[in-house]
């Protein structure tokens, strides 16, 4: 079977080209043709030799997720159905500002944590996706988005750049597919493929305490927590994953990654080549009608959250069938947002974007096979790895 050199970053490059007797240099190379010239043909990568490109040939391929669909919504967000095997397909979606161009990545074909609110975990889970479809979205996107005309209209970056920051906030949990996502994010980073920045690169996370901690040590990079409660009783119904990782161990965790982002050590160390991630945690709070947006959730959240570095990220709740939820009105998110606002944390609310293309968030749902027994009234919360390892 070919390798796809999609999958590798610059370490497993240098490995695979060893494995073929060729110097590790080659891995640099290759880098630059495949994510910063977007090729897939071997025979166009110019500065290689005929031999080594023949070599490549019988033994490797490039291969990108292909598009099922495309839409364009009326704000200028993009969104890309990405078929990835299997009756599977993923979303996408590319949302473009006037100083940046943000792209929301999914990890897995489905979630299997089923929150109470998000359209993806409602159809199921199937399986992590490989590295190689992970980063293969940004591809996509930068190879799409390079090829288009500029369209200041709308407020996109310079089309040299078209895609400034990713965040991992699409379909299925990173921290469950933690080692082909960290490997993705590798890519992200490396300059000699996307080139980010660690501030650039956002994971959002239920909370899986020991991934959390693991990140930490293996590509920090900025963190995003779907809270959406401020306390255990409503996270367990709200975000299941709680009741085996309760907000006291959720909140020990957020502290331990800012600790590190702040220590000296990380100044000469690991973190220097790419800069530190953020000095905080952003902590994302859909705002439900009735069900977590009063007054008194917003007080709890405040003693909860006192001693976490962080910010919050209020998110109007965008509703998709047979929900059951309801988005908060404009008046009662205007007046959660202030009593946090009050007392001193840094409080915006997401502008929602590309809600007629069913692009918002929450609202993701691709098109997966379930491969689980699903029993009425039951949630699911074993987590496994990608190498298997129970989380």
């Amino acid at each position: 079977m070919k390798t796809n050199l999609l999958d590798l970053d610059a370490s497993a490059l240098v490995e695979f080209f060893a494995g073929i007797g060729e110097k590790p240099y080659r891995a640099r190379q290759v880098l630059r043709w495949v994510h910063q010239a977007g090729e897939t043909d071997f025979s166009q990568m110019t500065d290689l030799s005929r031999r080594l490109r023949e070599k490549l040939s019988a033994r490797a391929v490039i291969e990108v997720p292909h598009s099922v669909s495309a839409p364009h919504g009326g704000d200028g967000t993009r969104k890309w159905l990405l078929s990835v095997g299997g009756g599977n397909a993923i979303e996408t979606v590319f949302i473009p500002e006037r100083t940046r161009g943000t792209l929301c990545i999914s990890s897995q074909a489905g979630c299997a944590l089923e929150c109470a609110f998000c359209a993806t975990g409602r159809q199921g889970f199937n399986r992590n996706l490989t590295t190689a479809e992970i980063v293969g979205q940004l591809w996509w996107a930068v190879r799409v988005l390079s090829s288009e005309p500029h369209k200041a209209r709308l407020g996109e970056p310079d089309k040299a750049r078209p895609v400034s920051n990713v965040v991992m906030m699409g379909m299925g949990e990173p921290l469950a597919n933690f080692t082909n996502v960290v490997r993705a994010m590798h890519i992200m980073l490396d300059d000699n493929a996307y080139g980010l920045s660690r501030r650039r690169l956002t994971l959002s996370t239920a909370g899986i305490v020991p991934a959390i901690d693991r990140l930490r040590e293996e590509c920090p990079v900025a963190l995003a927590v779907s809270l959406h409660a401020p306390n255990d009783a409503l996270r367990d119904v709200l975000v299941p994953i709680n009741r085996k990782y309760p907000l006291r161990q959720l909140l020990a965790a957020c502290r331990r990654y800012v600790d590190a982002s702040l220590g000296d050590e990380m100044v000469t160390s690991k973190w220097q080549r790419k800069g530190a991630p953020r000095d905080f945690v952003t902590f994302e709070y859909i705002m439900l009608d009735g069900v977590n947006d009063s007054p008194l959730h917003a007080r709890e959240l405040v003693a909860l959250t006192r001693d976490v570095p962080c910010k919050f990220n209020l998110i109007p709740f965008n509703a998709f069938p047979d929900s059951g939820f309801a988005r908060s009105p404009d008046s009662r998110i205007r007046a959660f947002q202030e009593v946090l606002a009050n007392a001193g944390f840094v409080t915006t609310v997401r502008r929602t974007r590309g809600g007629d293309i069913d692009g918002a968030c929450g609202q993701l749902a691709g098109r997966v096979h379930d491969r689980r027994t699903r029993r009425a009234g039951h949630s699911t919360i074993r987590v496994r790895s990608a190498e298997g390892r129970r989380l």
